[in-house]
C-alpha cells in the first residue's frame, strides 16, 4: 500500500538546514498496524506527514496505492488525501463552530455524497462510538475522550485506505488513552490499515510492527508475533 524508498526531508530556515528524515525505507501493507516509535525530535511527525501526503520529501520515492506520489503538487496530494487517508490528531483537530454531527460529516462535504448518504454514514459512526446522544453538542461541551472519539469518527467516515494517528493519546489521561488504543486495535481488526506515531513503548506494544526512529533514521524494525 505504502512504499518509501530513501526518503529524506530537509527543513530550511534561511541559511540553516535541518535534516529531519534521512534515507528512510519503509513498507506498509494493507491491513497492517504499524507504530512509528521515537522520542520528541526523532522525526516521527515528519515521517507520518510525508506518508500522509501532507508534506513532500526533499528526495526519495514514495508510492501510495501503486502510484509514485513524491513529486505531486499540493492540489494533487489533497485530492488523494480526501477519502483515501484519515487523520487522528493529538489535539483532536475539531472545528469549534461545528457540532459533533457536523464535525464527523465534514470530510463527506468534499466528496460526492448526497445528503441522505451523509446522514446514513454519520449515524452509523455515531452509533459505533456511542456518541448519538452527543450529536448536537459542540467541542467545548465534550470531555477529552469524547473529543478524540469524534476525531476518530471523522477519520473513518470516508472508509479511507489508511488511518494515520499522531500521538492520539497525548492529551488524554492513562485510562482514556487506553480506551482510544482499544478503539484503534478494534478498527485494525475490522480491516483498517493504521500507522501511529508515539513516544510510548507501552502503546507501541499494541501494534503489529514497530519502526523505531532516532534523529531521522530508522534504527530498528520489529515484527511482533501475534497469536
Amino acid at each position: 500500500m505504502i512504499h518509501a524508498r530513501n526518503l529524506t526531508k530537509v527543513i530550511r530556515n534561511g541559511a540553516i538546514e535541518t535534516t529531519v528524515l534521512q534515507n528512510v525505507n519503509i513498507d506498509i501493507e494493507q491491513g497492517e498496524y504499524v507504530v512509528v516509535l521515537g522520542p520528541s525530535g526523532s522525526g516521527k511527525t515528519s515521517l507520518i506527514n510525508t506518508i500522509g501526503l501532507i508534506d513532500k520529501p526533499t528526495s526519495g520515492e514514495l508510492f501510495f496505492v501503486g502510484h509514485e506520489v513524491s513529486r505531486l503538487k499540493e492540489r494533487q496530494r489533497s485530492n488523494l488525501r480526501r477519502g483515501g487517508i484519515g487523520f487522528i490528531f493529538q489535539n483532536f483537530g475539531l472545528v469549534d463552530e461545528l457540532n459533533v454531527y457536523e464535525n464527523i460529516e465534514l470530510p463527506l462535504q468534499y466528496l460526492k455524497y448526497s445528503k441522505k448518504a451523509r446522514q446514513v454514514k454519520v449515524n452509523e459512526v455515531l452509533s459505533k462510538f456511542q456518541l448519538s446522544h452527543l450529536r448536537q453538542y459542540f467541542p467545548k461541551q465534550l470531555s477529552s475522550l469524547q473529543k478524540q472519539l469524534v476525531g476518530i469518527g471523522r477519520a473513518i467516515i470516508t472508509s479511507p485506505d489508511i488511518l494515520i494517528a499522531d500521538e492520539p493519546t497525548g492529551n488524554l489521561s492513562s485510562a482514556c488513552g487506553n480506551k482510544v488504543m482499544e478503539v484503534l486495535s478494534s478498527l485494525n481488526e475490522d480491516g483498517y490499515t493504521i500507522v501511529m506515531a508515539t513516544h510510548s513503548a507501552l502503546e507501541a506494544d499494541r501494534g503489529q510492527r514497530v519502526v523505531q526512529l532516532f534523529d531521522g533514521h530508522v534504527i530498528t524494525e520489529n515484527i511482533k508475533n501475534r497469536l
